[in-house]
């Protein structure tokens, strides 16, 4: 339902992490990101980003990229959105500021060029540069250039997920009622300790939103910490005009120790913050500070003999921003409701990761093996949330009808026989956030297409995904 795989099908075509796991179909382009359109600085920050991987950007459009992953071949189906901070880059690089009309009709041009070329819809990331420099009436004409072109679906990565979690998602149902198209709010939750429990109001105001007629959905994925960039702790001013700006504010001495302060305020519990000890360096670009992947934000402080906020703005600067991070700011509870929620479908946010070789790098977020067998084993047998079988739908049928994936979601007769077969009393899985590298148990076999990708457990190498394009027909 909602992944972050995108080049990375094309790094690992494989995809072992989610094979084992039992995926058979991934949606990418997602929170506002997508592997095309490229043009301009999008182009620039897509080949630096696929440098890491070694891989040679060699598509600008959706119809060039789907044709490359075809012809390489690929293990499960894949199918994307147009991210919106992509097509904003194409037009008006990092700026913080608002389009002018005739950037706004050519971005919406690239978005229906993205949709004829096979888009499922839009996806917005609010907390991410430059996606979050778009106002309500942007998001609206770029959700209804999607609908005029036949993909009337915005997916969102709304503008915040904690203090102002309620307004967030009423920006996210105003995209759907005005530019009248479906509404997907990804990772639903409330970050940080002095929010927990706010999820049920945004959860009965998605409710009556379905009520009125708006056809909105959440997904949500069954763990307490989030996983995003560490950038994100920065105040906004230090973060505006993208990350060249940000990193020569964060290089001069006193606006570091401004950014340094800030931060501090906004994470001291005695102000309502979570904690210098609940962030977890996941990840980070170089190998010169490889060996923090692991640690929490405290724990490198004292390496280094310095304060959590100047150990944020040095790593921030020495790895050029580019520092994920596992941020646990979640309660069990609400991740629970969340689920209650018969709206809310499965996602793993989490990109397709090998056990071994160039995605193997970091201590990634456990979602990106256990996933789908943990909602299995935490929150049908343990926590008794649903049962087996509405597991399955959340995981299935539910999403492959929001996203309008014809032939595909069910066992039935003349549906494409993307099939799992598992032990539903011991499914469960093993991932951890100290050691993530570890598949899932209880999942025997994974068939794409009618042909096995995994058989006893094991990885069998077949690649039998095919590209799911909007249209018709997204069954072949």
């Amino acid at each position: 339902m909602h992944s972050h795989s995108d080049e990375l099908w094309l790094v690992n075509p494989r995809c072992e992490g989610k094979i084992l796991q039992g995926v058979t179909t991934e949606i990418g382009g997602n929170c506002g990101t997508s592997v095309a359109p490229l043009y301009a600085a999008a182009l620039a920050k897509k080949r630096r980003d696929a440098a890491d991987y070694r891989l040679d950007v060699q598509w600008t459009s959706f119809d060039a990229f789907f044709t490359l992953v075809e012809r390489e071949g690929v293990a499960l189906n894949v199918a994307s959105l147009v991210g919106l901070g992509t097509t904003r880059l194409c037009i008006a690089g990092p700026d913080a500021r608002r389009l002018e009309r005739e950037e706004l009709d050519a971005q919406n041009r690239l978005i229906r060029g993205a949709i004829e070329e096979g888009a499922l819809g839009v996806s917005s990331g609010l907390i991410y540069e430059p996606g979050r420099y778009a106002d309500l009436a942007e998001l609206v004409a770029c959700a209804s250039a999607a609908r005029d072109a036949g993909a009337p679906l915005y997916a969102s990565h709304v503008r915040d997920e904690g203090d102002a979690a309620e307004d967030a998602i009423a920006e996210a149902l105003a995209v759907g009622e005005r530019a009248e198209v479906a509404v997907q709010c990804s990772h639903h939750k409330a970050a940080g300790t002095k929010n927990w429990g706010k999820v049920h109001r945004t959860l009965a105001a998605i409710d009556r939103a379905r009520t009125r007629g708006i056809a909105v959905a959440c997904d949500a994925y069954p763990y307490v910490a989030s996983w995003t960039e560490l950038a994100t702790v920065l105040p906004k001013s230090v973060r505006d005009g993208g990350d060249e700006a940000a990193l020569v504010r964060l290089r001069d001495p006193e606006q570091a120790a401004a950014a340094a302060l800030a931060v501090e305020l906004a994470r001291d519990p005695k102000f309502g913050g979570d904690g210098w000890d609940t962030i977890l360096v996941t990840g980070v670009s170089s190998e010169r500070n490889a060996e923090l992947a692991g640690m929490r934000i405290d724990a490198i402080a004292r390496r280094w003999s310095t304060t959590p906020p100047r150990a944020v703005i040095r790593l921030l600067v020495e790895e050029e921003l580019r520092v994920d991070s596992a941020f646990f700011s979640m309660s069990e509870d609400d991740v629970a409701a969340v689920f209650s929620a018969s709206f809310c479908s499965v996602g793993s946010d989490a990109s397709a990761r090998a056990f071994s070789g160039i995605t193997a790098r970091g201590v990634p977020h456990p979602r990106t093996f256990g996933t789908f067998p943990r909602v299995f084993g935490r929150y049908v047998r343990q926590r008794h949330v649903f049962e087996t079988a509405e597991a399955v739908r959340r995981m299935t049928s539910l999403p492959a009808q929001q996203f309008g994936l014809r032939g595909r979601g069910q066992v039935a007769l003349g549906m494409c026989a993307d099939l799992v077969v598992f032990d539903d009393e011991h499914v469960v899985d093993r991932a951890t956030y100290e050691n993530p590298f570890v598949p899932p148990d209880g999942i025997r076999d994974v068939y794409v297409n009618g042909f096995a990708v995994v058989r006893e457990g094991a990885v069998t190498g077949a690649r039998p995904g095919r590209v799911l394009r909007r249209g018709p027909s997204t069954s072949s």
